[in-house]
C-alpha cells in the first residue's frame, strides 16, 4: 500500500512538472528558431530546485521523504528535459550543425551544474547559516 501511495506522489509531482515544462516551451516558442530556449531553461530551472532541495533533504530534517519523493523525483523528474536535450543535440549533429549542437550542450550542462550549485548555496544562505554547504 505504501508504494502505491509513493507512486501516486510521484506521478501527481511529474504531472505538474510536464504540464510546467509544457508551459515553459510555449512561452519561449518565439524565441526557439535555433536553439531549444525552453529545453535549456528547463534543464537550468529543474537542477536550481534540485539543489534547494538538495539542501533540505541532507541533515536539515525539513523536507520529509514523501516531499522529496513529490519535488524532486515527481516534477523535477516530470520537468528537466535530458530525453529532449539528447535528441535535440542529436539533430543538430545529424544535419551538421555543430556549433549550435556544441553551444546547446556547454549551456545546457555547465547551466544546470551552475543553477544546483546557486540553489544550494541560496538554500544555505538563507536557510542555515551555521554548519557547511551540505547540511
Amino acid at each position: 500500500m505504501k508504494i502505491l501511495i509513493f507512486a501516486l506522489i510521484v506521478g501527481f509531482g511529474g504531472f505538474a512538472g510536464s504540464i510546467a515544462r509544457y508551459g515553459l516551451s510555449l512561452a519561449f516558442q518565439k524565441y526557439s528558431i535555433v536553439m531549444p530556449v525552453g529545453t535549456i531553461g528547463a534543464n537550468i530551472i529543474g537542477c536550481f530546485i534540485i539543489g534547494i532541495i538538495a539542501h533540505f533533504s541532507t541533515g536539515t530534517g525539513l523536507l520529509s521523504p514523501e516531499m522529496r519523493l513529490l519535488l524532486a523525483t515527481g516534477f523535477c523528474g516530470g520537468f528537466t528535459t535530458m530525453s529532449s536535450f539528447v535528441y535535440e543535440s542529436t539533430q543538430m549533429i545529424k544535419s551538421n550543425e555543430m556549433y549550435y549542437a556544441s553551444l546547446y550542450f556547454l549551456i545546457t550542462i555547465a547551466g544546470s551544474f551552475m543553477a544546483f550549485f546557486l540553489g544550494l548555496l541560496i538554500a544555505h544562505l538563507i536557510f542555515n547559516r551555521s554548519g557547511g554547504l551540505w547540511n
